[in-house]
């Protein structure tokens, strides 16, 4: 790996510092120095200009799903994958994530164990990818989680496996640690189809009964909870990342901040459906609905962020709304515009933060000599406005684990293939009126 001294950048070092002018020097895959710019030159280093231009941490998702393909609905999900292609999909589409600016992802769910086999092969360098840590199927109960009666009463389905009992959560939660999980996910809440929005699934004592095992064999645990009753007994429980929060009331924002849980929201996924459903055929009912849920989670998120509780970004790349590669920076945008961040805060989110998530704030999310180098350099200051981090064109250098990323590839396009996707026999009944007006 090179000796590259970037020179004359605005530096954004994801720490909440003020952007400065500094030289940063990166010798292989670590960053010796952040420093003030000087024209002596570093000896054995590649000098590169970079005036005009910003230099900061790569981006941190803590919130994907690699291994989904980008489904259109829970039909395509979980009746059109097989094994063997949804390892090749994701492997296809990892490196999407990375040419996006993202040089770390959460995986934090997914379909067939594939995530752990997939992390390890990027950091064999079989894949091009950003660094992964990685769930591998969300635990369920019977009830389910948002794919309502596809989820069976046992076993595993899609990205889902159900625990019946204590000793299954138990049994689940161990087995996926031995299978190579860094983070183990529970499905909290789930949708009853007699009625709206999601319900609290798990009770306290069972969600303990994951939390406990899981960490007694170091293993952070996350929880999808979507409304305020799951927030606040996963907090309670031990949960250390809590993503949605959806609808929090005092009592769960108490919890929250109680118990040092780091919060995801998740905003991407809803404002994506929200602002531009309509432009892919969307209902009117789930723009609606989503747009609610932002508006009724959003100050309740800013309480917690100003009582000190870390915000991180997540994308929840991985569906047809979200799909890799475009949307990674969204979630910053939307703490600036539905939270009240400034951009420095959103960034700070959205990089150092992102690290702390991962267990990896030694490591990385700041731009610190020791630090592995990570970098984003692009044309424009985020710092002054948080789109520009959205718009790939705008980057003009990326490292990753101190590999230069190649930016002006085209971007990976791939066919079609036979069975992947549901097609409908007709769009509406083919009635008799309908042919005879």
């Amino acid at each position: 790996m090179a000796k590259v001294a970037l020179r004359g950048g605005l530096v954004v070092d994801g720490t909440g510092a003020a952007p400065r002018p500094a030289d940063v020097l990166v010798d292989g895959d670590t960053i010796v120095s952040v420093g003030p710019p000087t024209a002596q030159p570093a000896e054995g280093f590649d000098e590169l200009d970079v005036g005009g231009l910003t230099v900061m941490p790569g981006l941190i998702d803590t919130h994907t799903h690699v291994t989904l393909g980008e489904p259109a609905s829970n039909d395509e999900l979980f009746f059109h994958r097989t094994p063997a292609f949804a390892a090749l999909l994701a492997a296809f589409n990892v490196g999407k994530v990375l040419r996006a600016g993202v040089t770390s992802i959460m995986d934090v769910d997914g379909l067939f164990d594939i995530g752990p086999a997939l992390r390890d092969a990027i950091a064999a360098g079989m894949v091009e990818g950003p660094t992964m840590k990685s769930g591998t199927y969300a635990l369920m109960t019977a009830v389910g989680g948002t794919a309502g009666r596809m989820i069976p009463d046992e076993g595993t389905a899609g990205y889902a496996e159900v625990t019946r009992t204590r000793e299954e959560m138990v049994t689940a939660t161990r087995r996926q640690i031995k299978d190579g999980a860094d983070l183990v996910k529970i499905h909290v809440t789930g949708s009853l189809p007699t009625r709206r929005g999601e319900h609290q699934v798990w009770t306290l004592d069972e969600l303990k009964t994951v939390v406990d095992t899981a960490h007694d064999l170091g293993t952070p645990v996350v929880a999808h909870c979507r409304n305020a009753s799951s927030t606040r007994d996963a907090a309670r429980a031990g949960v250390d990342i809590i993503y949605h929060a959806s609808y929090m009331d005092e009592e769960a924002l108490e919890a929250v901040v109680a118990s040092g849980a780091i919060l995801g929201p998740v905003f991407t996924f809803l404002a994506n459906l929200a602002d531009f459903g309509a432009q892919v055929g969307s209902t009117t009912t789930a723009l609606d609905v989503f747009r609610n849920e932002i508006e009724a989670t959003a100050a309740m998120v800013r309480r917690a962020h100003d009582a000190g509780v870390p915000l991180v970004c997540g994308s929840e790349s991985g569906f047809v709304i979200t799909p890799y590669g475009h949307w990674h920076a969204r979630e910053m945008q939307v703490f600036v515009e539905s939270l009240g961040l400034t951009p420095l805060e959103a960034i700070t989110c959205g990089t150092r933060n992102g690290a702390l998530a991962m267990g990896e704030l030694e490591r990385t999310g700041t731009l610190e000599a020791g630090k592995r180098a990570d970098i984003l350099v692009l044309d424009g200051d985020p710092t002054r406005d948080i789109t520009v981090l959205g718009d790939r064109s705008r980057f003009r250098h990326l490292w990753c684990r101190g590999r230069e990323v190649d930016l002006a590839r085209p971007w990976p396009q791939r066919a079609p293939i036979a069975g992947e996707k549901v097609v409908p026999w007709a769009a509406a009944p083919l009635t008799w009126d309908l042919v005879h007006p």
